[in-house]
């Protein structure tokens, strides 16, 4: 039983955030300016990311599943890029904003590729940076740790809010994958 507790909570969370995107989670060809390259690169950071949570050396006395999820305040990337038709929210929603959508998705990811340089052993910025060059435009700073702020809390501060974010990148991370999906398939313009 205590099992079923660690997880139900992270589960529900996802299934809460993730909820404008269920009709979304195939992938059909190419219609748009997401293509099936796009589609594998966002898997693949989803697949990075998680296993980055599985990291024991990482998170080495810390019960990451206990621990609440850190997202971005400033996007608000679940609802300005729920399908055409979505219901979920409670509010039927009569189209979608493909730009607006992707300006979000962007912001996310700019947010977590400043916060994940800035870890000393980033493992998952190389699919980061794979999926934003390769499907948004995209131009890094040359010097991205001139822009990075300095934290000065404990390395156990800093593992355990490496933990929250890494939860919540997560989370959003199956969004971008449904979005980039619905995106390749066409059914946004349909």
């Amino acid at each position: 039983m205590p099992l079923i507790k660690l997880y139900f909570t992270p589960a529900l969370l996802l299934l809460v955030l993730s909820c404008p995107m269920w009709q979304v989670s195939q992938s059909l060809p190419v219609k748009g300016p997401m293509t099936d390259s796009c589609v594998f690169y966002a898997h693949t950071l989803l697949q990075n990311i998680t296993d980055a949570l599985t990291q024991t050396n990482l998170f080495h006395g810390i019960n990451c599943t206990q621990l609440s999820v850190e997202l971005p305040t400033e996007t608000n990337t679940p609802s300005v890029c729920a399908p055409k038709g979505s219901t979920c929210s409670g509010i039927a929603k009569s189209e979608f904003d493909q730009e607006s959508c992707l300006k979000s998705i962007k912001e996310d990811l700019h947010y977590y590729y400043k916060f994940l340089a800035a870890q000393p052993d980033p493992d998952i910025l190389p699919s980061l940076r794979k999926l934003m060059e390769n499907c948004y435009t995209w131009s890094f700073p040359a010097d991205l740790a001139s822009e990075v702020s300095t934290d000065n809390s404990s390395a156990y501060e800093k593992r355990l809010r490496l933990c929250k974010v890494l939860k919540g990148f997560q989370i959003r991370t199956v969004t971008i994958n449904r979005v980039i999906g619905y995106i390749n398939s066409g059914e946004h313009t349909k």
